[in-house]
This record gives structure tokens, C-alpha cells and sequence, in this order.
């Protein structure tokens, strides 16, 4: 089946092939979703139904709404982190109302484009993100392994025998499911002392309902929740959009950011209006969804919600027992696959330029040290830009090519002409010795910014100062335009 029909929803339901995938792939995402959903409400301070029911309406909403068939939305580490401080401060209300303030926010973004600043992410971002990500998943999986019966380790090591050795006999399950069915018989049949789902948080008992946030409509009311709100939607959407992609890459498939953007903004406001914390895209289980259990379409994230719902609300006893090595032992190897090994072999990085590896090292040390990978993204990209801009600086070049006659000099500036680039401009040029005329001759640069502008009447200036005329020759029309329209309206401020 192409890749373009595997995503189409009715495509899915007429293959039974496929719908069994879906459907599966949608019931392991679920499981694995509810320890992550009780640890992130923990985060945020709130009961621990929160998170599991804000888990279930952004993974039905976005099953709707956004503009990635396939990815997994709930409750996140990230986001906790950012609106925990409003409910430590001012209570639940106030962190379901800046829920949907977040909501709103994104909306707006998306809707006005924001999406589009993705082409501005390198890739060498894009494979920090990933390796960092991946570390995250592993470390959030320790306090799992530490001061815990002994028990555990051959039930995790079991585990990862299964998930490792299981696709290579078949594919027709998901090896994760096998390993939680598994692990979690013998547990109950041998009576295994080990930690369960039931030790992380108590599961409701009851369906989501809806809320509206008891809040004075008022200024003092945005002014204390806008900076967290405007924080969460960012966060949000850049975890998102770098999450979309990412499965674009893996499943070799489009998708549309833009929706994606507006369409987590309206699963915010939705899951808010049932009082859940909000969240955004989720990586681990994401990966799980598409490369442990082959999930493709809508129909996996759908299943996701609408199975967490019925697990955690309707089977909440069975689902309690299950053991955590074997959740630990899934994203033990959803940490290892989502890992690009490539990036770090010897060869790769004697080939890679030192720019490139250190932006990529940059991106994965303030991600692992700071736990927010909205942050790293950033931090990455900036040092990307700085050392792209001191790169590109060295490329600009300055040499004297044949004079007409003994009266006249002419230059031949070669490379980009920007901020970067310009500063030193000033100083390639013989203004003492060189003739009456000097021509500077552009054709092979092009002029970006008012910068260079300065630069060029600084020369000017200089010449003139000699008494000796300067005549720049060769601007393309873009540098042309720019050139007489700011041509002597900088001074040495600008």
C-alpha cells in the first residue's frame, strides 16, 4: 500500500490488515500513556485524573484537528513544567484558565503562519533535538531502576528480549504490546513483589466532565496568567512542529504544519474546557505509535484517547497491575531506536563539519541540563546562526584586478555583503596610495542589509577625504534599490 493511502482514513478501514495495526498500535500507546500522564501531573502539582484526561482529549482532538496523521498529543513534561508555577501559586482555576489562554495563543500563531519558521531549524538542530529526546526518555526511565526489588531487572531484561527478538519472528503484533501481556501474566501468576501502574497515582473512576474556571474576567487575571499561557503555546508548538517533522521523516510522508499549529491550539482549548493541564505533541509515545507498532493514520491517535479513556476509567483495577518493568522496558527501546547512532559514529563526525557537530552538541547539553527541549531547540539555533554568520563572513573577499589606466584602481569584492561581512570591508582598501578614481566593482556580491550601506559611505567618505572620487560599479538590482535608497541617510550609530 503507498505510503500517501496508509495515512487516508478509508483506506484504513478497508484493509483489515491495516486496521488491525491501528488498532493495536493505538492500545499500546494508551498503556504506555498513563505513567507519563500521572509523573506529568505530579510535575504540575495536580491530582493525577488531570493529566490522564488531558491526555485523553488532546489525543481525540488532534486525531481531528491536526495536520499529522500519527502523532501522539497529550499531557507533557514541558508543559508541566511551565504552567506548574500558577497552580503552585494561584490554584487550579487559574492554571485551566491560562490552559485556555495557551489554547487561543496557538491559534492564533497558527493561523497567522508561525508554522513557516520551521525551514528556519537546521538539521543538525533537528538531530540534537532527536538525540537529546531520546536521552530525556532513557533518564526518565531510572528512578524505575533504582532502590527497587531485584525482581525488576529480569522482568525489564525479559522485556527488552521480547521487544528485540519478537519482529524479527513476526510482525502481525505489536512486539510492545506482547512484552506488557507477557510481563504482566507471569507477575500475576508467580505473585512478583514489583512496583505496578497503580504505586505511580490513583486512576479516576469516573468520565471527564466539563469545567469552566472560576476567575475574575478581568486585567489583573491575564496579567498573571498571560506569561505562563504565551510560555506553554510556544513551548507547545515548537515541540510539535520539530515532533511532525520528525514522523515526516521516518514515514517518508507530507504533512501541514499550519494545521497542525491551530489544530494544538484547539486541542488545548477543548482539553481546558474539561479541566485537563494541556500538553503537546509527545516524542516517546509518538515513536512508539509509528515505529515500534506501525501506526500511520488518525485512526492510532484516535484509539490512543479513546483506549486510555476506557483503560484508566473502566478497567482501572487490571490496568493497575501492571508491572512498570515492563512499561520501562518499552521505552527503554523506544529511547534506543529513537537515538541517531549515525550522528555520533567516528566516520560521521570526521566528515561533518566542526559547526555542525557543535551546534548539535549544543543543542543536546541545554536540553539534558535543562529538561525543556523548547529551550535547546533555541539555544541550537542560535548558535547555529552565530557560527553560520562568522563562516559566511570569511568568504567575502577583496582584490585589485587590472587597472584601465595609471589614473584609475578598480576593486572586485566577491561574496555576500551583510553585518558579518561588511565590518571589515572598510579597512581592504589603499586609501592613501591608490589614484584619483577607484571603482568597486559588486558584481559577484550582494548587498543585504543597511550595514553594508554604512559601510560602502564609510569608504566613500574616506576616499573623499583624499580628494579622490569612488564609484561602486555592478550592483545587482536588489542591491541597487537598497543602495540609493539608504545611501547617505546612516550615521556612524547605525
Amino acid at each position: 500500500m503507498p505510503a500517501s493511502d496508509i495515512t487516508s482514513l478509508r483506506a484504513v478501514l478497508r484493509s483489515p490488515q491495516r486496521l488491525r495495526v491501528e488498532v493495536l498500535a493505538g492500545l499500546v500507546v494508551a498503556l504506555a500513556l498513563i505513567p507519563e500522564a500521572i509523573s506529568f501531573s505530579i510535575i504540575a502539582g495536580v491530582d493525577p485524573r488531570v493529566g490522564l484526561f488531558a491526555s485523553c482529549t488532546m489525543a481525540v482532538s488532534i486525531a481531528f484537528l491536526g495536520g499529522r496523521p500519527a502523532m501522539i498529543s497529550a499531557a507533557t513534561g514541558a508543559v508541566a513544567l511551565v504552567i506548574a508555577p500558577v497552580m503552585r501559586d494561584h490554584g487550579f482555576d487559574y492554571l485551566i484558565a491560562t490552559v485556555l489562554l495557551a489554547g487561543v495563543i496557538q491559534i492564533v500563531l497558527g493561523v497567522l503562519g508561525v508554522a513557516r519558521l520551521m525551514r528556519f531549524i537546521p538539521r543538525s538542530v533537528m538531530v540534537g533535538f532527536v538525540n537529546s529526546l531520546a536521552i530525556l526518555i532513557f533518564l526518565a526511565q531510572l528512578p524505575h531502576l533504582i532502590d527497587v526489588p531485584w525482581a525488576v531487572y529480569p522482568l525489564v531484561a525479559a522485556g527488552i528480549v521480547i521487544l528485540v527478538g519478537l519482529p524479527r519472528l513476526t510482525k502481525a503484533v505489536p512486539a510492545p504490546l506482547v512484552a506488557i501481556v507477557v510481563l504482566s501474566v507471569l507477575v500475576t501468576v508467580a505473585s512478583v513483589g514489583v512496583p505496578t501502574v497503580s504505586d505511580e497515582g490513583k486512576l479516576p473512576d469516573s468520565l471527564p466532565s466539563l469545567f469552566w474556571p472560576n476567575v475574575p474576567l478581568n486585567l489583573e487575571t491575564l496579567r498573571i496568567i498571560a506569561p505562563y499561557a504565551l510560555g506553554m503555546a510556544l513551548v507547545g508548538l515548537l515541540e510539535s512542529l520539530m515532533t511532525a517533522k520528525l514522523v515526516d521523516d521516518v514515514t517518508d510522508t507530507p504533512s501541514s504544519k499550519t494545521r497542525e499549529a491551530w489544530g494544538q491550539g484547539a486541542a488545548n482549548v477543548i482539553t481546558g474546557l474539561f479541566g485537563g493541564m494541556g500538553g503537546c505533541a509527545m516524542i516517546g509515545q509518538t515513536m512508539i505509535n509509528v515505529k515500534a507498532s506501525g501506526g500511520r493514520s488518525r485512526l492510532s491517535t484516535f484509539l490512543a484517547g479513546a483506549f486510555l479513556l476506557i483503560l484508566v476509567v473502566g478497567l482501572g483495577d487490571i490496568v493497575g497491575d501492571i508491572p512498570m518493568a515492563a512499561l520501562v522496558a518499552v521505552m527503554v527501546m523506544v529511547s534506543v531506536g529513537t537515538f541517531d547512532w549515525h550522528s555520533i559514529r567516528p566516520r560521521t563526525l570526521r566528515r561533518m563539519p566542526r559547526s555542525e557537530t557543535t551546534v548539535m552538541v549544543a543543542t543536546v547539553i541545554v536540553v539534558v541540563a535543562t529538561h525543556n527541549l523548547a529551550i535547546g531547540v533555541v539555544v541550537g539555533v542560535l548558535v547555529a546562526m552565530v557560527l553560520f554568520a562568522r563562516r559566511v563572513a570569511h568568504f567575502t573577499q577583496v582584490a585589485e584586478i587590472a587597472q584601465p589606466d595609471e589614473n584609475t584602481k578598480v576593486y572586485k569584492v566577491t561574496g555576500e555583503l551583510f553585518f558579518a561581512s561588511s565590518n571589515d570591508l572598510v579597512y581592504q582598501f589603499d586609501y592613501l596610495h591608490d589614484p584619483a578614481t577607484v571603482l568597486i566593482d559588486l558584481t559577484d556580491s550582494h548587498i543585504w542589509d543597511a550595514s553594508t550601506v554604512a559601510t560602502l559611505d564609510a569608504i566613500t567618505t574616506k576616499y573623499q577625504r583624499y580628494g579622490k572620487t569612488v564609484e561602486i560599479i555592478g550592483l545587482n538590482p536588489a542591491s541597487a534599490e537598497r543602495r540609493d535608497r539608504l545611501a547617505g541617510q546612516l550615521n556612524a550609530s547605525h
